[in-house]
């Protein structure tokens, strides 16, 4: 008997091991379930289920709260001996839930009704059936972000009455805005793979507190495909590969990802190649948007051609290629290593809406276009898990980036190419904690450093004889550093109340040196260092676990970047920008309230309310150099204009949505968004603030069964007439169409688009659909480039 008993342990052994590897599943389909996240307070812990379905739980050893999630299934919390009772885990589909889990407030996991801040969430599953050409694409879909395009290589981001260098972007939790992100247009979004892209979350309002400068709107964050790690003794090999064509710039797109991962070590590899032609516009709306003749250099001389088809927009196609490559160790349960690598590049591209632009009846450009955009990322990670009196959990990033872009343009009849090259070395790193202290408190803290390197050339290429002489170079030799210490306090004094604060304090240094040989500049060097301090206050009052009342005000700044400072372009045709080396940190206060509220299970609804002021904001202003109001500038008398602290703006508005989960596998749910801005003018007049998007939305009628997915929805954005047109905007007639009395305005347009998914097998899937279904013809607010016309999208999916 007592050898019997003996024995009893032992055998336990294998059956606890067993236990300890969970598989998750829809509870409908049956299907494993990728993804999946599993985080708990005490232990700190945190893992995903990998392409199976199945994660290892010894990291939750003795939790009493595991929180288990996944975008589109309702939330579960379990502990661990609930947990551990089945070898599966079957989770609930539904769109209807407050309680998601987010990243992006803090720099770790929390469910989103701990969180003040509005979050949105856009998961794989939206990737798949949508088949974005871009992450600006993924981002338009939210419904919450407008995307304005000059080209079809691009995509800008407007959010909450705000763009651009207000705007902050990361991957992998590592910043990617750098030193010479300017106040117009910019491209960047474009250089990440939406095929390697896992999760992305938006973070409404200022993020300033742990992401520092240019989080004055809002936060886009997104984590790429993460490795999976075996949780037998037999390597887990899991990938898929993706062939999509679609017909309206007769794209064709290949990728492929595979990974390979046993206990402690896993790999994974992903590549994408993308072809577009010449875009198409639809046949049904303003002929002002029509491409009637193009410029086509023909023995050493330009000419003016007619477009055989204006409806196809000549010179807008482009290429593209992304690779990424990620390894993962993970020697114990407390330590996880990981590294990235990260590149793209694109050909050259057409910035489009410069070839629209005419003087004196003929096009004013002959040539106006980009060279490759260029981004390559090494990145360290380290992620230690521990019960110590400093921290539960910290992370360590170390990044190398490097960006490298060119622009290129010649008048028409003109023979210089005027060439101007940038390259940022940028380096960064980043250590995060977290720290529980008692069943109530929780601390999120952390210090930043950054530098960027940033060098720029030009080049005056005559294209008729080939001789290439040294030009101005865009900006000066610069070197932009940025170092800070942040902390976040969370406190539930009951369980239906959280309290949250911040604050962080940024201190930048911006060295510049001038070279006058072109430009007799009154200075040779800038510098600047000075500090900036941002913090944050909010609450998050959650009555039942289906209802969520929030309050948050938070500061949010942007320091002087190099863009700022020391750019020479030209903004518009007869103006040029010189540098100023005295500018100020510019700042944003913005109040929000929200609420959620969840009806049974069927219906959800939020509304989110803003209100922002910029105050000393960097804006273009007339200026003088040397005394003179106008130089010449490329062969023309220009004014001259700087960057300087000379306005503020205000912004507010409302966003809005409902999700509805009808009978049968139906849902139909929709998002909204209304803003109105104003900013100052030079003779202390106010005007529309330029990046204040007009009303715009989106809304899904859906349909799901066991292996098929269905979405019908309209994509809308109302007009802005000339009156509500910031004074830039109204100088662009070539990117407009014309109201009645003859002034550009931007029409109202609305499109109807159909997505349809179905998996063949366990590995083999296909995705079809139509955009824009009754071919209109429309341009997006402030874009260059008419949206694609009347679009059939074939994708082919294997996965194993």
């Amino acid at each position: 008997m007592k050898k019997i008993c003996a024995l009893v342990p032992l055998l336990m052994v294998p059956i606890l091991f067993f236990a300890q590897t969970l598989t998750l599943k829809d509870q409908e389909t049956l299907q494993p379930l990728e993804a999946v996240t599993l985080s708990s307070n005490k232990p700190e812990a945190f893992a995903t289920t990998n392409q199976r379905g199945q994660v290892d739980v010894t990291a939750f050893v003795g939790a009493d709260s595991i929180n288990i999630g996944s975008l589109g299934y309702a939330v579960q919390v379990l502990s661990y001996k609930e947990l551990t009772k089945s070898e599966s885990l079957f989770l609930v589909a539904t769109d209807v839930a407050i309680d998601r889990v987010v990243v992006t407030a803090s720099r770790w996991q929390q469910t989103q009704r701990d969180v003040p801040n509005k979050v949105t969430v856009i998961g794989s599953k939206t990737t798949a059936l949508q088949q974005p050409q871009t992450t600006a694409d993924l981002l338009a879909l939210s419904g919450e972000v407008f995307i304005q395009k000059s080209q079809y290589g691009g995509g800008s981001p407007m959010i909450r009455g705000f763009a651009t260098n207000r705007l902050l972007i990361t991957i992998d939790g590592v910043r990617m805005n750098t030193a010479i992100f300017r106040s117009g247009n910019v491209q960047n979004l474009i250089s990440l793979d939406a095929f390697a892209t896992e999760r992305t979350e938006v973070l409404f309002g200022p993020g300033s507190v742990n992401y520092g400068s240019d989080a004055i709107a809002g936060v886009m964050s997104f984590y790429t495909l993460t490795p999976k790690l075996s949780t037998t003794d037999n390597p887990l090999v899991t990938g898929g590969a993706t062939a999509r064509y679609s017909s309206a710039a007769n794209e064709m797109t290949g990728h492929f990802d595979v990974g390979v991962g046993w206990k402690k070590f896993a790999m994974l590899t992903s590549f994408t190649y993308s072809n577009f032609g010449d875009l198409r516009m639809g046949s049904h709306g303003p002929d002002e948007y029509l491409r009637s003749e193009y410029v086509v250099l023909i023995d050493s001389v330009d000419r003016v051609v007619t477009n055989d088809d204006p409806m196809e927009q000549r010179k807008t196609g482009y290429s593209q290629i992304n690779l990424l490559q990620k390894l993962r160790y993970k020697p114990s349960d407390r330590w996880e290593l990981g590294y990235t690598f990260q590149y793209s590049t694109t050909s050259n591209y057409n910035r489009y809406d410069r070839l629209l632009r005419y003087r004196n009846g003929l096009p004013r450009s002959a040539e106006w276009y980009y060279g490759p955009q260029e981004w390559m990322m090494n990145l360290l990670s380290v992620t230690h898990t521990g019960n110590y009196a400093a921290y539960d959990q910290m992370t360590i990033r170390l990044a190398h980036q490097r960006f490298a872009e060119s622009r290129h343009d010649r008048d028409f009849n003109k023979p210089t190419l005027f060439n101007r090259y940038e390259e940022v070395l940028a380096l960064s790193a980043n250590i995060d904690f977290v720290k529980s202290i008692g069943q109530k408190q929780k601390l999120f803290y952390g210090v930043e450093g950054i530098f960027n390197d940033v060098t720029s050339t030009g080049t005056d290429e005559n294209i008729t004889t080939g001789d290439v002489a040294n030009g101005p170079a865009r900006y000066p030799r610069s070197t932009w550093q940025s170092y800070a210490v942040y902390a976040n306090y969370q406190y539930k004094p009951v369980q239906k109340l959280t309290l949250a604060a911040g604050v962080r304090y940024n201190h930048y240094i911006l060295d510049a040196k001038f070279d006058t040989t072109f430009y007799p500049f009154p200075f040779t060097t800038a510098n600047i260092s000075k500090g900036a301090i941002s913090g944050s206050v909010g609450a998050v009052y959650n009555p039942t676990p289906k209802w969520s009342v929030s309050l948050n005000f938070s500061t949010g700044f942007r320091s002087p970047n190099v863009d700022d400072l020391g750019k020479v372009f030209d903004s518009e045709p007869g103006s040029v920008v010189v540098p100023n080396p005295d500018l100020n940190t510019e700042y944003a206060y913005n109040f929000e309230v929200g609420a959620a509220k969840v009806f049974g299970d069927f219906l959800e609804v939020d509304a989110t309310a803003f209100y922002t002021i910029l105050d000393n904001a960097l804006v273009r202003r007339d200026y003088t150099l040397n005394g003179l109001d106008s130089i010449v500038y490329a062969g023309e008398l220009s004014q001259v204009q700087s960057v300087q602290n000379a306005a503020y703006a205000t912004v507010y508005g409302v966003q809005a949505g409902f999700r509805l989960k009808l009978p049968k596998g139906f849902g139909l749910s929709s998002r909204i968004n209304w803003q109105k801005g104003k900013e100052e003018l030079d003779n202390g007049d106010v005007a529309p603030l330029r990046h204040a998007a007009p009303l715009f939305g989106i809304t899904h009628v859906t349909y799901t069964a066991k292996r098929l997915s269905l979405d019908l929805y309209a994509m809308y954005n109302s007009e802005v007439s000339f009156a509500n047109m910031a004074p830039e905007e109204q100088g662009k007639d070539y990117i407009y169409a014309m109201d009645k009395d003859g002034n550009p305005y931007s029409p109202a347009w609305y499109t109807l688009n159909f997505k349809a998914s179905y998996q063949i097998t366990d590995y083999l899937g296909v995705t079809a659909g139509v955009e824009n279904l009754t071919d209109v013809r429309y341009r997006p607010y402030s874009s260059g480039l008419v949206a694609a016309g009347r679009n059939f999208i074939l994708s082919l999916r294997a996965n194993f």
